[in-house]
């Protein structure tokens, strides 16, 4: 048990960002942003961090988490002074690239800032050459972190603020003795915080090691949330991928998540689902950048509409829209069953989580139904209805550019040029995507032919590039 003061999740009138006590660019960028007042997680871990405690914070994907610490960070950040002042260190690329995007934000109004992401699956060539002037904030993986330290590219030594965000995960992934090489190279009086979404022995031992007296704060997840319509099938083990297809059959969402326990697995049921004309996707550690980036872009421009994760893979996944979760197999832990499921029903809207299991999951159910303090809901796989030929396409089409930020690309330019006939609509067309080398923009199923035909035909910026629709 965690020997840190707990402050409780308590329910609490909203409260504003305008009652903190921040610099006032801070305060600017946030009402430019429209955060109008604070979630749970921010509104109990914000004020001790301009404090400048020690936090352990456990809260689920979604909760406002990355705010809360960008704030703290930026609130005592010293533009004037040329080093690195903050560390946030993520598992995975895209929860990186996700995270530099929200201090970004944040940072807009305050001069002078810079912000370098360092990860893996990229060149060192720019990184190197980025790192010449030190950066104010470093966002990167464990992995490219300690290999720019044992380059002696990046000086860590100034280091006020230390963030593990998904702790536990990077813990998973075997990130311990990278994560302890890398604090050993900063200054002791740093502040420390852990944001994790679950609170895995692991988490104890290693806030003992970098902490001092961190506040705990616990957000709990919503074990039994009034907006998510969460039912159980039992099912026997070689009728599994056949179950599947008729619950997507049969609740037909728009989007699903869907959870296996392996990469092979996630490779198998992908394949399984294509066969069956299911416009379905696989997401897992084994994959390149490229195909990661390719297929995350797909699923959040709702071009794909099944896509399927193991729990690692899915760690920083921003879809804000997610209709559905779906639990291949039960996780060995409820708490991370709570976590996955809470992905869907966000902002407000309705979620359904269904979840498959067989005799020999039945343990697996019991420890989910112990944690949420309610029986499961069990229904009957009968009462699946799949209307015969089902098909189930995306509304959208991703059409792939082949140029990007380094060619000056900008996401305007696409649209203009998207929409400068008056054949498309501004409507139609859905996310846009850039990379440096490539960009992705989502249309309408309906204009995927004709907006293939414009880009291709046309010019973009006065110039021809490839373009071509991925599946």
């Amino acid at each position: 048990m965690m020997r840190a003061p707990q402050l409780a999740a308590t329910l609490m009138q909203s409260i504003s960002f305008t009652s903190l006590a921040l610099r006032p660019e801070l305060q600017a960028s946030i009402a430019t942003l429209g955060y109008a007042s604070m979630t749970p997680v921010q509104a109990q871990t914000v004020p001790q961090l301009l404090q400048n405690k020690d936090l352990i914070a456990q809260a689920k994907t979604g909760s406002g988490k990355t705010a809360a610490f960008a704030i703290g960070l930026l609130n005592k950040l010293d533009a004037q002074t040329w080093s690195t002042q903050a560390l946030v260190l993520c598992p995975t690329r895209e929860l990186a690239e996700q995270v530099s995007a929200e201090i970004r934000r944040l940072a807009s109004t305050i001069p002078n800032i810079k912000l370098l992401t360092l990860c893996g699956g990229k060149p060192m060539g720019p990184q190197l050459a980025s790192l010449q002037r030190d950066p104010h904030i470093v966002v990167g993986t464990p992995g490219r972190i300690l290999k720019h330290l044992e380059k002696q590219t990046l000086r860590l030594d100034s280091v006020q603020t230390l963030v593990l965000d998904e702790a536990d995960r990077m813990l998973d992934m075997g990130f311990h003795d990278d994560i302890m090489q890398i604090i050993d190279t900063m200054p002791r009086t740093r502040q420390t915080l852990l944001f994790s979404a679950t609170y895995p022995e692991g988490i104890s031992a290693i806030s003992g090691k970098v902490q001092r007296d961190p506040v705990s704060i616990r957000v709990e997840a919503s074990h039994q949330s009034a907006d998510i319509e969460q039912v159980f099938y039992q099912v026997e083990n070689r009728s599994r991928v056949e179950i599947l297809y008729k619950v997507i059959a049969h609740y037909q969402p728009e989007s699903s998540l869907v959870f296996c326990n392996t990469k092979q697995q996630c490779e198998e049921l992908a394949a399984a689902l294509v066969a069956r004309d299911l416009h379905a996707c696989a997401l897992h550690g084994d994959m390149e950048q490229f195909e990661r980036n390719q297929v995350l872009t797909q699923f959040a421009g709702k071009s794909s509409s099944i896509l399927i994760a193991t729990d690692v893979a899915a760690r920083g996944l921003d879809v804000k829209e997610l209709a559905a979760v779906i639990n291949f197999e039960l996780s060995r832990d409820p708490e991370v069953h709570i976590h996955r499921i809470g992905r869907t029903a966000r902002a407000g809207s309705k979620g359904l989580a269904v979840s498959l299991f067989t005799t020999a999951e039945r343990r697996q159910l019991q420890a989910i139904e112990e944690y949420q303090g309610a029986k499961a809901r069990i229904a009957n796989v009968e009462s699946l209805l799949a209307p015969p030929n089902f098909k189930l396409y995306p509304p959208m089409v991703t059409l792939f550019v082949n140029a990007g930020r380094k060619e000056k690309l900008r996401a305007g330019d696409l649209l203009g040029a998207l929409t400068a006939s008056g054949e498309i609509s501004g409507d139609q067309i859905g996310k846009i995507t850039l990379f440096d080398k490539i960009a992705y923009v989502a249309v309408a199923q309906q204009v995927a032919k004709l907006a293939l035909t414009i880009l291709a035909d046309g010019n973009i910026k006065g110039r021809s590039f490839r373009v071509r629709r991925l599946r």
